[in-house]
């Protein structure tokens, strides 16, 4: 068997869980449940960063203990993998024991790459990071993303020579070695590499911040909670001993967002580099989500909580929506009436309709005996290729196509009406054409909407078929 390693980023735990990172969760969620369909032995991780000067505030502003603030927002997290059917099986916070004794054997290794200096610049405690004079000025002092304004600091940091694996991180990414998906991303992270990589600080002080891996060494200093946090993708697989690591890595596909992609494409292969590890072998960046084309904040009260459109509608209906009619290479919107159009329109019309009807008929024609159902002969490379370069969108419209094809045929062949004629053999040779179609389109949409699809499966391959009075997809109506 193969070995397939596929990861998220992990969410900083300032806030609940929302719709964009549940997003990013499918995408690795679909590439996983691929992976072990073809054979491969998967890891699949995600985890929550819980360290950092914010999280401290946070907590103080809910009366609560760090540790007590850090637990409960993980936990909702955690949740949230089960409610929309994740398939991880690893879960990573960077408070545990493990991945803080592994993020200090990794610093000390990097020791050759850091050196301590002065530090004189802007620092937003939102962000957690650290701003050049231009970006302060282009924002006239006041963080957007916040609305606060940026600290000046001047304090003795750690660094880390960021600038010294310029040339290598950039012909690694222009080979696609370490490929970066889409073409686009790829494009932006090189005109920043083209710029000049700078050593970056990595740690701050502990009178500032202590709420953070303690610097080795240097009991006054903590690390930087953006570089130790990238550590968690190989101490989650027990760097540098543990036979997971030696098995699973590089990574197959790690699924982040945009907003990140200088950590992720720039900081995170130093930090390999200087290891002397492989790369990824893929970076798929994903885009954001708005509501209504607007950005979502709880004073305009247009987010969308994942955990309630579940409840609503049922999980896969979230996850077809969200791998479908959000575009894998760029920004979507959701509405309640495109969500509401597709739930109906696609998933209870077209997949629905087509899976009752063909059962019905197998019921009806040949009660639930079809006596050969053949191996599906369809083309599937597109779908495959889809999958291979992270178009969610597209590889659901290819099995989608099948889905309409098969539609088609039914109204065209009308079983209906061969079964009248008595033609056995002639009824026989549709109904397990169709039912082969259908056993191949549950496999492709699979990775997509497994619980619609283990059901189309398991009544395809029962002994007998038998009709279920449990539509796929009961319609609904639009109450949003």
């Amino acid at each position: 068997m193969s070995k397939y390693y596929v990861t998220t980023s992990i969410p900083y735990v300032n806030a609940g869980p929302h719709i964009g990172f549940a997003m990013e969760l499918l995408y690795a969620d679909v590439l996983a449940r691929a992976a072990r369909a073809r054979g491969d032995e998967v890891i699949f991780s995600t985890g929550t960063d819980e360290h950092g000067g914010k999280i401290a505030e946070k907590a103080k502003e809910q009366g609560k203990t760090v540790k007590e603030y850090t637990d409960e927002i993980s936990a909702s997290f955690a949740k949230l993998t089960n409610v929309i059917e994740v398939s991880n099986n690893r879960f990573i916070r960077t408070t545990d024991k493990g991945h803080e004794q592994r993020a200090t054997e990794i610093w000390k290794r990097l020791k050759k790459d850091i050196y301590k200096n002065s530090y004189v610049g802007w620092y937003c405690v939102g962000d957690e990071a650290f701003f050049t004079e231009k970006e302060v000025k282009a924002n006239n002092g006041v963080c957007p993303a916040h609305n606060r304004p940026y600290e000046k600091i001047e304090e003795e940091n750690y660094f880390f020579r960021l600038s010294k694996y310029n040339d290598v991180i950039k012909e690694q990414i222009v080979s696609n070695r370490f490929m970066i998906l889409p073409e686009t991303r790829k494009n932006e992270i090189l005109s920043v590499i083209n710029q000049g990589l700078e050593d970056i600080s990595i740690s701050r002080p502990k009178d500032k911040i202590d709420w953070g891996i303690p610097v080795p060494g240097d009991s006054t200093q903590v690390m930087y909670v953006w570089f130790e946090a990238l550590m968690n993708y190989i101490t989650v697989l027990g760097y540098p001993e543990h036979e997971d690591f030696k098995n699973y890595w590089p990574a197959n596909v790690q699924v982040i967002g945009k907003d990140i992609i200088r950590f992720h494409a720039a900081i995170w292969p130093a930090i390999l580099l200087s290891l002397g590890l492989p790369l990824p072998k893929q970076l798929y960046v994903h885009g954001f989500v708005t509501a209504d084309g607007q950005k979502m904040s709880k004073s305009l009260g247009n987010v969308i909580d994942p955990f309630q459109v579940v409840e609503d509608y049922g999980v896969d209906a979230f996850r077809y929506f969200m791998l479908r009619h959000i575009p894998s290479y760029g920004d979507g919107d959701f509405t309640w009436q495109r969500f509401h159009d597709a739930y109906n329109n696609e998933l209870a019309n077209e997949l629905g309709n087509l899976v009752q009807r063909i059962i019905a008929m197998s019921v009806k024609y040949l009660k639930g005996d079809v006596s050969n159902i053949p191996p599906a002969e369809h083309d599937i490379s597109s779908y495959t290729e889809a999958l291979n370069n992270c178009r969610f969108d597209q590889a659901i419209e290819e099995a989608w196509a099948q889905v309409r094809s098969l539609n088609q045929y039914i109204d065209e062949e009308k079983p209906w009406v061969i079964a009248k004629s008595g033609d056995v053999d002639h009824i026989n040779e549709i109904m397990g054409y169709l039912l082969s179609s259908l056993n191949e389109i549950a496999e492709l949409l699979f990775p997509f909407i497994p619980t619609s699809c283990n059901k189309i499966k398991q009544a395809i391959n029962q002994e007998r078929i038998t009709i279920n009075d449990q539509t796929l997809f009961p319609k609904h109506e639009l109450n949003a």
